[in-house]
């Protein structure tokens, strides 16, 4: 967890402009730890200890030392430059949870995915709701000790994944490799927009 000072609560009064960010993902893939690696002030949890009513819900093949899961939100903040803030919403990853995407997304400037190659199949889910939704989207690849490497086109290609769309890998507990693939996220937005020609009434 990043440690920071009570002057390091308040942004500084050259920040010209703050973006929401949504951290999303299938259940134990990382978000909660990619949100606390980042994030400059303490990170608002909501965590709870898992219990015998998960079991058979919860899925914890390769998670055995998990013993506890989101059940609203994580909450943290990253100041990128000296003009830009970013706000991270991290979301439970439990389908029965997936109602709190509504609010949440609401206002984000876009999603960066989290994905865990040894249950890459949890992702397709999570991925098609993004796609309802219309929200654009990166994949970052949290790899884990015992995570199979494999190439950005094979991850595009079992993913299903538009070509434009950024993948990157990333170990969601080293800061700067976090940072990265947040800035990443938001330059591929910056740039789609800027490609997509403004409607006239």
């Amino acid at each position: 967890m990043v440690s920071v000072g009570s002057a390091d609560r308040y942004l500084p009064d050259t920040v010209q402009q703050a973006v929401k960010i949504l951290v999303v993902g299938a259940f134990g893939v990382g978000k909660t730890t990619l949100v606390g690696s980042v994030s400059e002030i303490e990170p608002l949890r909501t965590e709870e200890v898992m219990t015998q009513a998960s079991v058979g819900v919860d899925v914890l093949a390769g998670m055995s030392t998990k013993t506890t899961t989101t059940v609203a939100m994580d909450f943290g903040r990253v100041t990128l430059n000296s003009r830009l803030v970013m706000y991270l919403f991290g979301t439970p990853g439990q389908r029965r949870f997936w109602d709190l995407w509504e609010g949440l997304a609401e206002g984000a400037l876009g999603v960066l995915v989290i994905v865990d190659t040894r249950r890459l199949e949890d992702s397709f889910d999570v991925l098609e709701q993004l796609e309802l939704r219309g929200l654009p989207f990166a994949v970052a690849v949290n790899h884990f000790p015992d995570s199979e490497r494999y190439s950005e086109d094979e991850l595009r290609g079992a993913l299903d994944l538009l070509p434009e769309t950024p993948v990157m890998m990333c170990d969601a507990r080293d800061r700067t490799s976090s940072v990265d693939a947040l800035i990443s996220l938001v330059e591929y937005v910056s740039a789609s927009s800027a490609r997509t020609p403004e409607t006239t009434s």
